[in-house]
């Protein structure tokens, strides 16, 4: 379908900060926009802010003059819904609130044509339920922009019970033709990324609530190992931890309590105490002059043993035995007969590329543990992140979490067992910080910080998409472009495989039993449909 034509009229309803920016986003299309507010003179200094904002673009020569002038020439500022009666749409970003949002469409269909879209920029309220008063309810569609509207290339098309299809392909080509990359979704609570994005926020809020680790740490772990952009305890503090706990809340309430969305005490507690990120200037950490950068726990330089010996698969740390070998570690096979030659090394790709497998000469069998690991020389087990706590794994371990790139990654976290020898610790931060990595210690915890977090990114994405929330393919996009994510949830599946994930999350449940992290019945069958995975 054809977007919308650029001599069709689009209105914005509610100007602050998000109604500006998709003013400014469909006026630098090409539209004549108009900009209503309740408020009185309001519009008016809305349309002078659009204005700035298109100032600066010419400053930093991204828009000419002309072009500048031309749109601020196409901006209007209406006193009443009736200045609305020619717009071919009508964009409403005002308050958060279901009953105001029905009101105000209810009144606007007074004014507009019966071919007018309807749109509605809320980021968490249902889209049917708004739309339910409405004499129209098919040309009723969710627009859900992303902050800064400009900026962000992602927006969310949404259709309610109601939406026609041919509404939803008109706001889809028209916020293509914005120069926007749009996602189709289902009204479900959170849509898209605000649904799938949960665990982000939750996994760490739990790992710091079990004082696991502090949140400079897990916000390093994230970035550093995980590959995230931001992490959760700094990008709450940037949204606002009210706003970003409204959301959180909002979504459980929507899903009737689902356990799987169950808000943070410790979250809510920072929220009644005032501290509410940047803009209050303390959240989880300090802001302003003077205030301290947070720093992360990251271990002094310990030595690394000359030689380490690896037992079995090691699954998506198949390529870490490499690392070590060009680091200057002398790497081994348990069995070189069961595998290959001492010291050699093979370049596939993919779990066991290094040809490590067969039982070890202490009597450790590879069936012991649902992935490989490497020998200390004290004999404690240094593994990858499995989903066990140290005490359901049995015997001194140390565990090692995922990382998106073990190449790549800069940090790597590491968990010891309560009986774990204090030299083997050692020895295993030696072994990353030889091949490069920053390491932080972290409290024994299942799943640790980014496994945990991305089993559960994986099994939300999944389930939203065999319940027709979005393709997966649109899922991967809007989280990569909403969020920022390093990879889609779906690209992180196929990468670790559907078995590990459901492995790792299906330990989870039993760690902590409740409902949590019970595997959706898609990952079940995805895992099933990858086979074993070993």
């Amino acid at each position: 379908m054809a977007a919308l034509a650029l001599s069709r009229p689009v209105a914005v309803v509610g100007t602050g900060t998000m109604g500006q920016g998709i003013a400014q986003v469909a006026v630098a299309a090409g539209h004549p926009v108009r900009l209503y507010d309740a408020a009185p003179g309001r519009a008016r200094e809305a349309v002078d802010g659009v204005a700035a904002r298109l100032g600066r673009l010419v400053e930093k020569g991204r828009l000419t003059a002309g072009e500048r002038d031309a749109a601020v020439g196409r901006l209007t500022a209406v006193g009443d819904l009736s200045g609305l009666a020619d717009c071919g749409l009508v964009v409403e970003a005002v308050l958060e609130d279901a009953p105001v949002k029905r009101d105000l469409f209810a009144a606007l269909e007074k004014h507009v044509a019966d071919d007018c879209l309807l749109a509605t920029n809320t980021s968490s309220l249902s889209v049917t339920e708004i739309a339910g008063a409405l004499r129209v309810p098919g040309r009723f569609v969710g627009l859900h922009f992303f902050n800064p509207a400009p900026l962000m290339p992602l927006v969310e098309v949404v259709s309610g019970f109601a939406t026609d299809p041919g509404a939803a392909d008109l706001a889809h080509a028209t916020a293509l033709a914005w120069g926007k990359t749009p996602v189709r979704c289902s009204d479900t609570p959170g849509f898209v990324v605000n649904r799938v994005a949960r665990p982000f926020y939750a996994e760490a809020l739990r790992v710091t609530e079990e004082r696991v680790a502090d949140p400079a740490t897990v916000d390093a772990v994230l970035r550093e190992s995980g590959g995230f952009r931001m992490g959760p305890f700094e990008l709450t503090d940037l949204i606002g931890q009210d706003v970003n706990e409204a959301v959180t809340r909002s979504v459980w309430e929507a899903f009737f309590h689902d356990p799987k969305f169950t808000p943070s005490l410790v979250q809510h507690r920072l929220v009644q105490a005032g501290r509410l990120g940047r803009k209050s200037g303390q959240g989880w950490f300090p802001y302003g002059p003077g205030a301290a950068k947070p720093s992360p726990r990251t271990e002094a330089p310990c030595r690394a043993p000359a030689e380490i010996t690896v037992t079995g698969d090691l699954g998506p740390a198949s390529a870490l035995p490499g690392l070590l070998r060009e680091a200057g570690v002398a790497v081994r096979a348990a069995d070189p007969a069961a595998g290959q030659a001492a010291g050699q090394h093979t370049d596939g790709a993919g779990p066991g590329s290094d040809g490590y497998a067969g039982a070890g000469e202490d009597g450790w069998s590879a069936d012991d543990a649902p992935w490989g690991w490497i020998g200390l020389p004290g004999g404690t087990r240094l593994l990858p992140v499995d989903g066990m706590s140290s005490e359901a794994r049995g015997g001194p371990s140390i565990a090692f979490d995922l990382a998106l790139d073990y190449r790549a990654c800069t940090r790597v976290a590491l968990a010891p067992s309560a009986t774990a020898d204090e030299a083997d610790v050692s020895a295993a931060v030696g072994l990353f910080q030889k091949a490069g990595k920053e390491v932080s210690v972290i409290g024994d915890a299942p799943g640790m910080i980014v496994a945990r977090t991305v089993v559960q990114l994986v099994d939300f994405a999944l389930d939203a998409a065999a319940r027709g929330v979005a393709t997966e393919e649109d899922i991967d996009t809007a989280m990569k472009l909403g969020v920022n994510y390093p990879a889609g949830p779906g690209e992180w599946a196929r990468r670790l495989g559907g078995a590990w994930v459901f492995a790792v999350l299906d330990q989870l449940n039993t760690e902590y039993p409740g409902g949590r992290y019970a595997p959706s019945r898609a990952l079940s069958r995805y895992a099933a449909a990858s086979g074993t995975g070993r």
